[in-house]
């Protein structure tokens, strides 16, 4: 390493000028940060210098990154640079992310049986209309990934959701072809895929609607009281009624059942008058 002197300060007043001593051959060295961290020996301060000038992207890298799909911003955050400065270099690359998605909307999409008659366009701005979507809000952007194919993509909010649609898009003769690479683009090239929702009827809580009973909704009921009653005979031991033309007979009075113990039957009233014994049993 050969060691140079100082000469002075060249005339643009923003850079030194050295010379070696042996060939007389003079250098610039451009009076930097890095020459004043260095001169005042700050090491930390060159070392976030280095760092910084690491981190900034050469116009190439940016302009690859932003064709990759990345945006403006997310290339400058993760530069650490300026949204300016990437945007200087994108502006080209963006036009021709734009152009890309616009060609495969007049592509053709790729069937079972060849391409489709109608355009990629078409096929979606009909699946909108079925669907009750606003085809005019929907945004369509491309990129190139790291095959060197491109990929056009279709962004629409439905509801609180927000969708997106992915096909490879291949150009060539009468527009080119697209291939689905998601559900999403399945289900808006096949027509047949989409069924109307159901009319919800809303029920009438008067008619239709089952009330289910809670503590409060059950009526008071009373309380049933026990009886002293006969219980009543089984149809078995029941005796069958008498015909209806028949008339009843008078029932006899029961002999009287014999007292406990062997208790003396008493004689009735007549059969004192009478004279008439009483029979024992």
């Amino acid at each position: 390493m050969r060691a140079l002197r100082v000469v002075g300060l060249h005339e643009d007043g923003k850079s030194i000028v050295c010379e070696d001593p042996a060939s007389r051959t003079r250098f610039l060295l451009p009076a930097d940060e890095r020459l004043r961290a260095a001169a005042r020996g700050d090491i930390t301060r060159l070392g976030q210098i280095e760092i910084e000038l690491e981190s900034q992207m050469r116009p190439r890298e940016i302009q690859a990154r932003i064709r990759a799909g990345e945006s403006v911003e997310q290339v400058a955050s993760s530069a650490g640079v300026t949204v300016q400065r990437v945007e200087r270099f994108a502006y080209p690359v963006l036009l021709e992310r734009s152009r890309t998605a616009e060609l495969a909307q007049r592509a053709h999409p790729v069937r079972e049986d060849g391409p489709d008659v109608q355009t990629l366009g078409e096929v979606v701005a009909h699946s909108f209309g079925q669907r009750g979507h606003d085809y005019s809000q929907a945004t369509w952007d491309s990129w190139r990934g790291d095959d060197g194919k491109w990929v056009v993509v279709l962004s629409w909010k439905a509801g609180r959701s927000d969708n997106r649609a992915h096909w490879a898009f291949a150009p060539g003769a009468h527009g080119g072809t697209v291939q689905a690479l998601d559900e999403n683009a399945e289900v808006l090239l096949n027509p047949n895929a989409y069924r109307a929702p159901r009319t919800v009827r809303a029920l009438d809580p008067g008619k239709d609607a089952v009330v289910q009973p809670t503590l409060d909704s059950v009526p008071d009921e009373p309380v049933a009281k026990v009886i002293d009653a006969p219980i009543a005979e089984s149809e078995e031991d029941a005796e069958p009624p008498l015909p209806a033309d028949e008339p009843e007979e008078v029932a006899e009075p029961a002999p009287r059942a014999k007292g406990k113990k062997n208790h003396p039957i008493v004689p009735s009233w007549e059969d004192v008058l009478l004279g008439v014994r009483s029979q024992r049993g």
